[in-house]
Parts: structure tokens; sequence; C-alpha cells
């Protein structure tokens, strides 16, 4: 039984390595402008050690993006613990979202021009991300409205592809059109 933990933390470590190498790959030279020989050569591991955790380019990126998006659930979901009122907590939530990611290099990679294909299969493809979303939106007796959960994330990928002209722009765009569908939890 001793192993067995021990081979969890190994392979826990090892992906948290391989992840942080592709994070600042994904930053320095955007989103597919790395290779699977770079992101192991970054993190110090054979192509071999790579594939045994990462199938392929896409996997790592999934779990990139999974790790990213339970970090910026964290970072937000503690920012809204001290916001009573619901459409401040709404606006708060997608405001929050959006500035977590605008703080990441390696997180604006994936909206910058032409890549709008790559975020969306993402998106659409990982109902982990999909159910981070759900848990700050709307529902109905605890169950989430996911069509509402995908609307939303198309809403914070539109303004970080388009950004408003300035935060005042956004804010106000975020409290007109989408906080009053929301339901913040």
């Amino acid at each position: 039984m001793t192993k067995t933990w021990l081979a969890d933390d190994v392979t826990e470590a090892a992906t948290e390595r391989i992840l942080d190498a592709a994070e600042a790959l994904y930053a320095e030279h955007g989103l597919n402008g790395i290779s699977m020989d770079a992101v192991a050569q970054s993190a110090g591991c054979s192509r071999a050690t790579l594939y045994r955790y990462f199938e392929n380019r896409r996997a790592l990126q999934f779990a990139f993006a999974h790790r990213e998006a339970l970090r910026i659930v964290e970072v937000v979901g503690n920012r809204l613990e001290t916001i009573d009122d619901p459409l401040e907590r709404a606006v708060e939530a997608v405001v929050g979202a959006i500035g977590e990611v605008r703080a990441k290099p390696s997180l604006l990679a994936w909206v910058v021009p032409g890549q709008a294909g790559q975020i969306s299969a993402v998106l659409r493809e990982s109902p982990l991300i999909e159910s981070f979303t759900a848990r700050f939106v709307g529902g109905r007796d605890d169950i989430p409205d996911l069509d509402l959960a995908r609307w939303v994330l198309r809403c914070i990928v539109s303004l970080l592809a388009v950004p408003g002209s300035d935060a005042a722009e956004e804010r106000r765009l975020i409290e007109r059109f989408l906080a009053p569908h929301l339901t913040v939890r």
C-alpha cells in the first residue's frame, strides 16, 4: 500500500511540472507555437515520459485549461464570498474571470486572433469547464443551467477576444446585458 500513495504523488508532481512547462511556453510562443518536444525539453523529461502523461498536444491543452479553470473558480469564488447582492456578485464573477485570464499571458494566448477555434473546441468538449462556469450561474432546484453556463463562457471569450474600450465599458455591458440573467451562488 505504501507505494500507491507515493506513486500518486510522483504522478501529480510530474504532471504539474509538465503543465508548468507548457504554461511558460504558451506565454512565450502562443498556443500553437510549441511542440511536444519543446514541452518535454522545458519540463526536463523525455518525450516518452511526456506521452505517458499526455497522449497528444490536445490532451495537454485540455489538462492545462482544466487546471487554470480550477484556479480561476477558486480565486473568483473566494472574492464573491463577501458580496451579498446577487447582481453585484454576478458582475464580479464575470469581471473576475476575465481579469484572471488577462493577468496570465499563458491564458491570453488562447484568445488571440486566429485561436477562436482552439478555445471554442476546449469549451465545447470540456464538461469540467462548463460545470465550473455553471457553479456561478443560475438554475432551478440546485440544478445548474448549462445553456446559461455555455452562454456566459461565450460572452467571456468574446470580451477577451474583442475587449471593450476600457474596463468601465465592459463592466457596463456585463451589468446591462449579462448579469441580470445570472444568479451567482
